[in-house]
């Protein structure tokens, strides 16, 4: 049979379609799932101090009940629908979704088939490093990112995350230190420059007809009637448990916008999870950003893309990206490491550090100014909360708002010249009503990549700033989902008509890639 490209004839239309869905299934086929190692912990400790069992049924200590912890490991080692009823739980807060890592997808990576590398272990001083950098968090929320140059805690913050055994953290370039601009900030190139939140959650929006003003719902301050979460031990063994209803968080009557880790903790409480790469879609549209030179239709004199290399195909991309990218993480989360959540390993730290019980915890965290500062503040060693019910009732590791955000800033990046320079850059008043110019040296530095990898790093340390996840859930979660994306634009890149070569673009480690 002659090739046919654009056929009436609709059985070799119909073979075809058969001949490149099987030939995209051959080749991830090809493709043999890697081994997927944990960190060990599970096996090593057999009360599974170390792991995940938040819902579950848990003892005096906040410890997971080893009969409770057999039933979900026996539903996760049959995947019978059935044995997941029958997991016993601690209280009325069900699970979300452990059968969501057992899903295929007909495009793009099988959900088994990516590899994330095993978390920081318990023990370690990594994790250690991770958990007082959280504590620090907790205590600068109602800090605006403007004042850390001045602010004395932010310095002591600065002070005692420089002095740890093993923390990852970015540093200054120049000096090798934490410094008030690098705190807290993410690990990839783009995030130390300009302003700490990114320029797409600032940016005024056109979505259609609509106007968005990205003003948000914010929680008051701790001196303004706020409150901090889990800071007494009855009420987070309550929330182990899945003891619910929760209290109710207390809102500003006042939208703002994002000024500090309480207002951008909130963001991610309740954000659609692809919906700031969405939202950097409907801005970069509007400002004019150009399209990647990769792009068929960049170069035409008779045509633009609409359903295929136009806006319509970019924005439903970026939202279908993100349902891949939580399949493939929640496979991690439940199926291989089982991360215990930053309150249960404060848990540990408040019960050895008040007597209860020892723990191999590194002296790092036990040794914590950060942490002895959260005690004279609340009488407990407990990781404050920004949400009264804590975390989710899923595993740590990897992130799911980190996996989306790799994923989603992909799909933006790789359709948009990534050098683009966005213009006007823009800062809050620290009360965060209004906007200000961005006049700092590196103003003009703010490109479509170095902004889109500040957004997911906005978007995963936001859920670090509400105590609900570790900068290793963020940092290692941005790469597979990039590796989501890049999968997913593979398999789609033989299905166009189109004269299409590829798409170019900045990776998160700064390597340059084409798909």
């Amino acid at each position: 049979m002659d090739e046919i490209r654009i056929s009436s004839n609709a059985e070799a239309r119909r073979i075809e379609a058969f001949n490149k869905r099987q030939t995209a299934a051959v080749e991830e086929f090809l493709r043999p799932i890697p081994h997927h190692p944990n960190n060990g912990d599970e096996e090593l400790y057999p009360g599974k101090i170390a792991n995940y069992s938040k819902g579950l049924v848990h003892n005096a200590l906040g410890e997971p009940d080893l009969a409770s912890y057999g039933t979900l490991i026996n539903a996760l080692k049959t995947g019978d629908p059935a044995d997941f009823e029958n997991i016993t739980i601690g209280g009325n807060a069900t699970l979300v979704d452990p059968q969501s890592g057992l899903a295929y997808d007909l495009e793009g990576a099988d959900s088994h088939a990516l590899y994330l590398e095993p978390p920081p272990a318990f023990a370690s001083a990594e994790k250690a490093g991770e958990a007082v950098e959280l504590y620090w968090q907790a205590l600068l929320r109602d800090v605006a990112f403007s004042k850390y140059e001045t602010d004395p805690t932010a310095q002591k913050a600065v002070d005692e995350l420089n002095g740890l055994t093993d923390f990852r953290g970015p540093r200054d370039p120049n000096t090798g230190k934490i410094t008030p601009n690098t705190l807290f900030r993410g690990s990839f190139p783009g995030d130390l420059v300009g302003p700490y939140i990114s320029q797409f959650l600032y940016k005024d929006l056109e979505f259609g007809a609509a106007q968005l003003i990205q003003k948000f719902q914010t929680l008051l301050p701790l001196n303004g009637g706020g409150t901090d979460w889990m800071t007494d031990f009855a009420s987070w063994l309550a929330v182990q448990n899945g003891q619910g209803p929760f209290p109710a968080n207390r809102f500003d009557p006042q939208r703002r916008y994002i000024r500090n880790g309480r207002d951008i903790s909130q963001y991610v409480h309740v954000d659609v999870l692809f919906e700031a790469y969405f939202n950097a879609c409907l801005y970069l549209v509007d400002a004019g950003a150009p399209f990647n030179p990769g792009n068929p239709y960049v170069q035409s004199k008779t045509q633009q893309g609409f359903g295929t290399f136009g806006t319509p195909h970019l924005k439903a991309l970026v939202a279908e990206v993100a349902t891949r990218a939580l399949k493939c993480v929640w496979y991690q989360k439940w199926f291989v490491h089982r991360h215990l959540r930053p309150e249960e390993f404060g848990g540990r730290v408040h019960n050895a550090l008040s007597g209860a019980k020892e723990y191999p915890l590194h002296s790092d965290i036990l040794n914590s100014a950060a942490v002895q500062a959260v005690f004279a503040r609340n009488n407990s060693y407990l990781l404050p909360h920004a949400f009264p019910e804590g975390c989710p009732q899923h595993p740590s590791y990897g992130q799911g708002h980190g996996t989306v955000a790799g994923a989603c800033a992909t799909i933006v990046k790789a359709f948009f010249g990534d050098t683009w320079v966005v213009p006007d850059p823009v800062v809050p008043s620290d009360d965060g009503l209004t906007l200000l110019p961005y006049t700092g040296t590196d103003a003009g530095q703010l490109t479509i990549a170095g902004e889109m990898n500040k957004l997911a790093a906005n978007i995963g340390l936001g859920r670090a700033h509400a105590a609900v996840h570790w900068r290793s859930d963020y940092k290692n979660s941005l790469l597979l989902g990039e590796e989501v994306a890049m999968r997913l634009l593979r398999d789609q890149k033989p299905m166009y008509n189109e004269d299409f070569k590829g798409l170019t673009f900045t990776k998160f480690d700064g390597t340059i890639a084409t798909v």
